[in-house]
């Protein structure tokens, strides 16, 4: 047993050798493959999953480019409407006017016409009442001057004449 060649830390180099390579080997046998499977099956996912990924990208861009096309006609089109809408604005305000104008016109020329029957009426309705005046004062004046025989006579001595004069 004391044999220099054989001393335990040998042995236990051995046995671990031995171990490790029947380890091995059955690593090798049944779970190497499998491993190396599920890491490919990792490996062809990963790939996947960045090819989608990349392929999301793209059309997340073309998406993003569509929108600003998109967004840019909107405003384009937005434009336009605010443009017409403005222009339909003008018309209407200047079509008011101009029937504000024309109303007002039409108002103006009844009133003025209003006021010139009322001021003929008023005129007419002055000068009868100035003839009605007269007529009373000519009326008394004539009662007072009529009074007697003698004034009568006189009175009716020089409308005669002025008759004869003309």
């Amino acid at each position: 047993m004391d044999n220099p060649l054989v001393t335990p830390e040998l042995g236990l180099i051995v046995w671990t050798t031995i171990v490790f390579c029947i380890l091995f080997f059955l690593l090798a046998k049944f779970a190497w493959k499998p491993i190396l499977k599920a890491v490919k099956e990792r490996e062809v996912s990963i790939e996947d999953a960045l090819a989608s990924a990349e392929k999301a990208t793209r059309k997340m861009e073309e998406l993003q480019a569509n929108n600003e096309v998109l967004l840019n006609e909107a405003r384009v089109e937005r434009d336009a409407m605010l443009k017409e809408a403005r222009e339909v604005k003008d018309k209407i305000i200047a079509e008011a006017k101009v029937t504000a104008n024309a109303e007002g016109d039409k108002i103006i020329a009844a009133a003025k016409e209003t006021i010139n029957h009322e001021k003929l009426a008023a005129i007419t309705e002055l000068k009868n009442q100035v003839a009605t005046l007269s007529i009373e004062i000519a009326e008394k004046i004539l009662k007072d001057e009529l009074s007697s025989a003698d004034k009568q006579k006189a009175m009716i001595d020089n409308v005669v004449k002025d008759i004869n004069l003309n």
